[in-house]
């Protein structure tokens, strides 16, 4: 395929987060000239967002091979591979410096909002000659809309920008769009940036997921600096053994230790418990936040007196910028639909996940492959290193090496290591024995394992049972 000027056209990567940059480096490898455009006013902008999250995984299982090998060519000094980042790091020391290498910065375009992708001459009904037009990617710029053409497509457009909402019903609450101020999603930075938003507030934490429980402890120990602050803690179901884990028996050490905290500080009354809490309405009353839960019967629980809200329910991709694609998702997860079986976090944890490549990501539609967490869908389990092996054996497809392709391999701890916790406690899991607000708060975000159900919100979210059927009330 190629443009006016007898040039071939570009691969377009979506997204310049670590797997997307970890796709351009592998173009470049194979001769191929990406395109990537990224929504951020910089690299990895969702990763700025909780600068504050020191990973579990060390630097070795962070950085991509063939990234590696461009950096070096650039004079990158590799930090230590059994340090441990923040996410500010990663992005600081990694993909920041990748970016800037010249082979990958002549080909970023920031500030590029993908917002559909389709083909030149085609809808989505029309067949013949379908596979031999190029592709058409819009984008909203600054400096209006932008159309660009591409021979393939990579999209790595990630989930943590479209997080789950607060209803329990897999869309928003009523009233969460109006009470939006009052609400974090995500993992703010208690302790950090956010610490005068929370100081002294009585702050209720929704999820189930080490996502929450990061949060939950953070605002434990900004408790213990500031008494006024009071802890509220909603779960959708009944069982916290996930989030409490195996505790000494945890193949990562913190992880158990996060675990064994946040059970220490439930059992020692420090926050304020609600489970089998699904949220179906939020209200302003008296300049506080109401929240309502499903009916029980003919009485609906409350949570009241809320000024702030952090909703740690996972999160879920943008479907809609490939309508005009002939598309597969898994109906449930809404991952691509081959790569289902394999990831379904009812079976699987990050480090039981096989490895997969171009064959498992491939969609109908030739040539458009989406990758990193995007490929997962709603499930919890993805790991930046089995992106890079992704997009390594989908590249591989596109220069057309199906040997190498078909060869996808990868190297894991067997625990995974998709883990997380904040960076402003980061040696206190080598204090044993330390009390739950004396120790850190911590967070994982992707090794939780919800029942795989139609109602499953995703990552950091107890799902483990399906809504139950709507009962008539009392008038």
């Amino acid at each position: 395929m190629t443009t006016n000027n007898n040039q071939p056209l570009p691969v377009a990567v979506l997204g310049a987060g670590p797997v997307g940059l970890a796709a351009a480096a592998h173009l470049l490898e194979r001769g191929l000239t990406p395109l990537v455009l990224e929504a951020g006013p910089t690299v990895a902008a969702n990763l700025a967002t909780y600068r504050h999250v020191r990973l579990f995984s060390p630097w070795q299982y962070n950085v991509d091979k063939a990234a590696r090998r461009l950096l070096a060519r650039n004079g990158w000094q590799s930090p230590d591979d059994e340090g441990l980042p923040t996410a500010g790091e990663l992005l600081d020391q990694y993909l920041v410096p990748l970016a800037r290498t010249p082979e990958i910065a002549s080909d970023l375009k920031l500030g590029h909002r993908v917002t559909a992708i389709t083909r030149i001459g085609f809808d989505k009904v029309k067949t013949k000659g379908r596979e031999g037009a190029p592709f058409l990617i819009r984008a909203e710029t600054e400096e209006g809309v932008r159309q660009y053409l591409a021979s393939a497509v990579i999209d790595a457009t990630g989930t943590w920008s479209h997080p789950n909402p607060l209803g329990a019903n897999g869309i928003p609450a009523l009233g969460e769009d109006a009470l939006a101020a009052r609400i974090d999603y995500g993992m703010p930075d208690v302790l950090g940036n956010a610490r005068s938003r929370f100081a002294g507030r009585r702050v209720l934490v929704v999820g189930a997921g080490h996502s929450a429980a990061g949060t939950l402890l953070a605002l434990a120990q900004l408790a213990e600096e500031n008494p006024a602050t009071r802890i509220v803690w909603a779960t959708r179901g009944s069982q916290l053994h996930r989030v409490f884990g195996g505790g000494d028996a945890d193949g990562l050490r913190a992880r158990g230790q996060l675990g064994m905290r946040l059970q220490a500080l439930r059992n020692s009354g420090g926050l304020e418990l609600h489970q089998n809490f699904r949220i179906q309405e939020l209200e302003e009353v008296d300049g506080k936040v109401r929240v309502l839960g499903e009916a029980e019967g003919c009485k609906a629980p409350v949570i009241d007196g809320i000024d702030l809200v952090v909703c740690a329910t996972g999160a879920r991709p943008d479907l809609a910028i490939t309508r005009e694609l002939r598309v597969r998702h898994d109906p449930w997860l809404e991952s691509t639909d081959a790569l289902a079986p394999l990831i379904d976090p009812n079976e699987h944890s990050c480090g039981t996940v096989r490895p997969h490549g171009h064959r498992e990501l491939a969609h109908p539609e030739a040539g458009y492959y989406a990758v990193g967490a995007k490929s997962y869908g709603r499930a919890p389990n993805f790991l930046m290193a089995t992106g890079y092996e992704q997009v390594r054996s989908v590249v591989a497809a596109l220069a057309g090496d199906t040997a190498a392709a078909d060869d996808v391999q990868l190297d894991l701890p067997e625990t995974g290591v998709c883990n997380t916790r904040f960076a402003y406690e980061q040696h206190a899991a080598e204090v044993p024995g330390g009390s739950c607000c004396a120790a850190p708060p911590e967070a994982d975000g992707c090794c939780v394992k919800p029942e795989r159900s139609a109602t499953a919100s995703g990552c950091a979210t107890s799902c483990s049972k399906p809504a139950p059927a709507a009962t008539a009330c009392c008038a």
